[in-house]
This record gives C-alpha cells, sequence and structure tokens, in this order.
C-alpha cells in the first residue's frame, strides 16, 4: 500500500467532514491535508482559527496569538491501523512555521487523545464541563440567539498543543505557555478540569 499526505482544498474536506465526523459541521479551514492510499483520498485533517478567540492569547500570550491555529478535524474513512498518525504526523511537517496547534479530544466521545500522544504532542490539561448559549442549528455558541435561557451542555475535552518551528521557536513558544505540560492522561483516567 501507497500512502501519502498532501494539501487539499476546502470542498475537498466536505464529504468526510459533513459525512464522517460526529460534529457534521464546517469549521474554519485555513490548512487541509489529505491522506491518499494509491491516490483515493482516504483521510483528512484541517487546522484553522480557534472557535474561542481567548484561546489564542491565553495559550502563549497576547504577543504570540497570531501563531495560534486549532487542529480542528480528522477523518479517516476506513481508520486503519496508523492512518491517524501517518495523517497528523506528515500534515505538521506541512505546516508553514512557526505555528502553535491546539487540539481538543472530546471526553463525551470517549476520546482520550492517543493520536496527539502518539504524534508527541503536550498534554496541558481538561476543560472544564459547563454550558454555553444555544446556537442555531447546532452551530458553536459564538453564533447564540442571544437568549441566555436557552443552554447547550459542553462536555470536557482534553487539551493537546504542538509547536511546529525551529529550535528557538519551540524553545520560546514552549518557555511562554501558559498551561503547564502535563502525564498523558489514560483511558478511563478522571482529571480534575483545569
Amino acid at each position: 500500500m501507497l500512502y501519502e499526505v498532501k494539501k487539499i482544498n476546502y470542498n475537498d474536506t466536505k464529504p468526510f467532514i459533513l459525512n464522517i465526523h460526529y460534529a457534521k459541521r464546517m469549521p474554519s479551514i485555513s490548512y487541509a491535508y489529505g491522506l491518499f492510499l494509491n491516490n483515493d483520498l482516504v483521510g483528512i485533517v484541517s487546522y484553522g482559527s480557534p472557535a474561542s478567540p481567548s484561546l489564542c492569547k491565553g495559550i502563549a500570550g497576547l504577543e504570540n496569538k497570531s501563531f495560534v491555529i486549532e487542529l480542528n478535524r480528522l477523518v479517516l474513512k476506513y481508520n486503519r491501523k496508523n492512518e491517524a498518525s501517518m495523517l497528523v504526523g506528515k500534515s505538521l511537517q506541512l505546516l508553514p512555521k512557526p505555528k502553535i496547534i491546539v487540539s481538543y479530544a472530546d471526553t463525551n466521545q470517549n476520546h482520550v487523545g492517543f493520536i496527539y500522544q502518539a504524534t508527541n504532542f503536550y498534554f496541558t490539561g481538561t476543560s472544564k464541563p459547563r454550558t454555553d448559549m444555544a446556537g442555531k442549528n447546532g452551530k458553536h455558541s459564538r453564533h447564540h440567539l442571544g437568549d441566555k435561557t436557552k443552554r447547550i451542555y459542553r462536555s470536557s475535552k482534553h487539551r493537546y498543543v504542538y509547536i511546529v518551528g525551529n529550535k528557538k521557536d519551540k524553545k520560546y513558544f514552549l518557555n511562554n505557555l501558559k498551561y503547564p505540560v502535563l502525564d498523558y492522561p489514560k483511558k478511563n483516567e478522571v482529571i480534575n478540569g483545569s
């Protein structure tokens, strides 16, 4: 089997995100990469502006907010062994540098973030579950309808961070991380929110 990871366009991501991914909605996409098996697209990963503007300045300081992007979708058609780590690992190499990548593993979907652990992301804690103002048609709460009484539950998420750049960039961003680097969570392990 011959695998290849290369840049793809926004429209290439749609069938994977809208038909396969559990969220069934398109995120902000600045960069997208596809996993090809014998020239057949079998997986996608996308990166874009974080849904939470406060995350950009909160992860490594206000002065570094323009470097922050979120790995916001990872979708595989078959999810064969090593496909996810291959796609994520190669896509990180293809991203413009320097960048601070943040991604989340949704505990409500029983995701621990093993793919991020396998690709050497830093684990920086778990968010607390909360409620947000409900958005129209299940959209993110930043598109809320202004009715504070209509709330939707947001599960806790494991937060992972990866830095791409040269040695100097990596050291600088790591020293400016606003979250501690912690031991990786394990399956069924409960971690207090951070």
